[in-house]
Order: structure tokens, then C-alpha cells, then sequence
């Protein structure tokens, strides 16, 4: 197996094991909020820890990756991650400590920026390497790990397991195998000390803020990372309060959520090949939309499911999407996914915990009908993710493959 090929593998497994560590707290929402006694509004403020956290880390993740390359900065990401994640189940279940728990969002959420910044940017030095669109497939695996995180989270929920164990069992394991994984990413010469910063400033992160495609890609990052968000932190919620379910149900409706996002990004390659990305993206947006609608007004189980099913099919490509137009070209591919994952982390962290706020006023069900505003400008911002002509030209078969 070429090094190229085996830092493939190791990317998918680093994308699985970060999916899975944060679907093992999220699964854990609902013990959050009734072991801590908090209102939905207050359980919005408590996750903006960790929004905070990851927004902190997130602006020097491509910088640290350019200096140190991308093993340096995963490994470091899940260690603080890792940590994060233990601490807040011993937090809510054995101090009942609102603050404690707080400062372990913060940490968990600076671990998982930093680590998500830097196995982003492995995958699309790895995609422009093998030539071949498979960005989305880097991001299935992440999903992936996300549905065997709430398919655990199923398990032990139903045998009264407290989140305490659950995370604290589950955290250096993933830390463990994502230490010995990141070992296989390229050589560091690879992935780091490109152009992206170099000493001029000229490819510095600060000027890709100012850049219109790439600011745009982020508004079409930023729609999608809220529609995925809101799912992660609402949708076991919602479906409680919303539909009336036992708990178990509502954790099995996030599993389903999360299945169909990894299903999405597993076709999704061959879409993008096929109708490109602007098509291909209009037409999850209609999906997401379709379901969100299913999901707050369906009534009956199977209707239900059906709109879960379709929201995760709308939510799965924007994201990696966007990370590949961000990193279309190579030497400016650190500063503005750095840009991009930013923008794209401070919805995805921020949006929910404001829907928190939203939910109590208008009930947590029907607050997710906010989600369904933002795809509007996602559908005109789809345009940004067409590759830029200059790049289209000098690499032909390779961008035309990609959309």
C-alpha cells in the first residue's frame, strides 16, 4: 500500500473516531439537562461552552497544522477532547456541577475544533493526491462513527449506564487509536509550511477573511453546519418533548438522523461526479427542507421517520463540500479552510444553543422551523462552491470530477 493510500485509511479512521466521540456526548444532552435541572434555555447557554471553546481554537488550527503538520495537531486536539468529554460526564453525574461542566464543554470543544481543522486539511491534501472526489466519503466516516457513537448511546442509555462511565470508558479509547492512527498521515513536509502562511502575510489567514468566494462557501457552510447542528443537540430533545416518545426513541431518532447523513455522504461522490456541486447541493437542500417539515408538522411515527431519514440526507454534503472548495487550490488550502471550518464551527456550535432560547418560547419542536429559514441563502450560496476557473483549467479531469 502506498504511503498516499494508507494516509487515506488513517483519515477515515481519525474522521469515525472524532464522529464517535462527539456523538457520545451529544447522545448525552438529555441526561444533561434533567441531571443538572436546567431549562432548555440554560441548556443552550451550557452548550455555548463548548462553541466557545472550539471558536477559540478554531482560527489557529491552520497556522498550528502549517507549523507542527497535521499528526502533531490531531493527536493534541483528541488528548484535550478526550479530557473534555471525561470530565463533563463526571461533571453532570458525580459533582452536578454547572460550572464544571461548562469548563469541560470549553476544553472538548477547543479539542475537537483543532483536531477537526487539521484531519480536514490531511483529507484534502489526500484528495488532490489521489486525484478523485472523496471528501465526502472522509466526512461518511465521520458519520459513521456518529451512528455507532448514538447506537452505543442506545445501548447503554436503555441499561441505565450513566454518562459518567459511558464517557469516561469510551474517551481513551478513542484517544488511543487516534494516536496510533494519525502516525500514518503523510510526512509532515506534505501537509505543513505551505504557502498558506507564508512570511509575507500574503497567504495569511487574515486575507482569506477577505476574499468573496471564500466567504461565501462559508455562508453556505454556515446554513448546512445549523442544519446538522440543530439535529445533534434538538433532535432526541425534540422528538421527547415534540412527540411525546420514550427516551430510547428519541435517541433511535438521532441514530436514524445520523445513519442517513452517512448513507448521503457515501452516494454523494457519485452525484457530484455526475450533476456537479451546485445541483447536486440544491438538491439535498430541498431534501433537508422537506424533512424538517415532515419532522415539526408530521404526525405518526413512520411520517416522523420519514422527515429524519430526509433531513440527514439534505444536511450530509455541505459541509464536506465546503471544505473542498475551500481547499480547491492547494496553496492557499490552509488559510482558507481555516476561514471556512470557523464560520462553519460557529454555526454549527452557536446556532444550536440559540434554538435552546428559541425552544422555549415556541416549544423545542417548533423551534426547529428556524433551521428551515437559513436554506434559503444556502441555495443562492451553493453557486460559491463551483471550482474557480483558473484552477479548473490547470487541472482539468481532476476539478471537472469533483463539480
Amino acid at each position: 500500500m502506498t504511503a498516499r493510500h494508507g494516509a487515506r485509511e488513517a483519515v477515515a479512521v481519525v474522521f469515525a473516531l472524532n464522529g464517535l466521540l462527539v456523538a457520545s456526548f451529544i447522545s448525552r444532552v438529555p441526561d444533561v439537562r434533567s441531571s443538572l435541572g436546567l431549562d432548555n434555555g440554560a441548556l443552550g447557554l451550557l452548550l455555548l461552552a463548548m462553541a466557545v471553546g472550539s471558536l477559540a481554537a478554531l482560527p489557529l488550527s491552520g497556522r498550528l497544522v502549517s507549523r507542527f503538520g497535521g499528526t502533531a495537531v490531531v493527536r493534541a486536539g483528541a488528548v484535550v477532547a478526550a479530557v473534555g468529554a471525561t470530565a463533563a460526564g463526571v461533571g453532570v453525574q458525580v459533582w452536578g456541577s454547572v460550572v464544571a461542566v461548562a469548563v469541560a464543554l470549553l476544553l472538548l470543544g477547543a479539542g475537537i475544533g483543532a483536531w477537526d481543522v487539521a484531519m480536514n486539511l490531511e483529507a484534502a491534501e489526500v484528495e488532490r493526491r489521489l486525484r478523485r472526489s472523496i471528501m465526502a466519503r472522509f466526512h461518511a466516516a465521520f458519520s459513521l462513527g456518529t451512528v455507532g457513537g448514538a447506537g452505543l448511546a442506545v445501548l447503554v442509555t436503555a441499561g441505565d449506564v450513566g454518562p459518567a462511565l459511558h464517557l469516561a470508558v469510551v474517551s481513551p479509547l478513542v484517544l488511543a487509536v487516534t494516536w496510533w492512527s494519525a502516525a500514518r498521515f503523510l510526512p509532515a513536509r506534505a501537509s505543513a509550511g505551505s504557502a498558506s502562511f507564508n512570511e509575507s502575510g500574503s497567504g495569511s489567514a487574515g486575507s482569506a477573511w477577505l476574499e468573496p468566494r471564500t466567504l461565501a462557501i462559508g455562508v453556505m457552510v454556515l446554513a448546512f453546519a445549523v442544519t446538522e447542528g440543530s439535529a445533534n443537540d434538538w433532535l432526541t430533545v425534540a422528538l421527547i418533548d415534540g412527540h411525546d416518545v420514550e427516551h430510547w426513541v428519541g435517541v433511535a431518532g438521532y441514530a436514524l438522523f445520523v445513519t442517513a447523513m452517512t448513507v448521503g455522504r457515501l452516494v454523494g461522490p457519485w452525484a457530484l461526479d455526475r450533476w456537479g456541486r451546485p445541483r447536486t447541493l440544491w438538491a439535498t437542500t430541498a431534501l433537508a427542507l422537506v424533512g424538517l417539515l415532515l419532522v415539526v408538522l408530521g404526525q405518526g411515527v413512520v411520517l416522523v421517520g420519514v422527515g429524519v431519514l430526509l433531513w440527514g440526507l439534505g444536511a450530509s454534503l455541505g459541509f464536506p463540500v465546503g471544505m473542498s472548495a475551500a481547499s480547491d487550490d492547494p496553496a492557499r488550502a490552509e488559510a482558507r479552510v481555516s476561514v471556512v471550518a470557523t464560520i462553519g464551527y460557529a454555526a454549527f456550535l452557536a446556532g444550536p444553543p440559540l434554538l435552546g432560547w428559541l425552544g422555549d418560547a415556541v416549544g423545542t419542536l417548533r423551534a426547529l422551523l428556524a433551521v428551515a429559514v437559513l436554506l434559503v441563502p444556502a441555495a443562492v450560496a451553493v453557486l460559491a462552491a463551483r471550482p474557480p476557473r483558473a484552477i479548473s483549467e490547470q487541472d482539468g479531469p481532476q476539478v471537472t470530477a469533483r463539480g
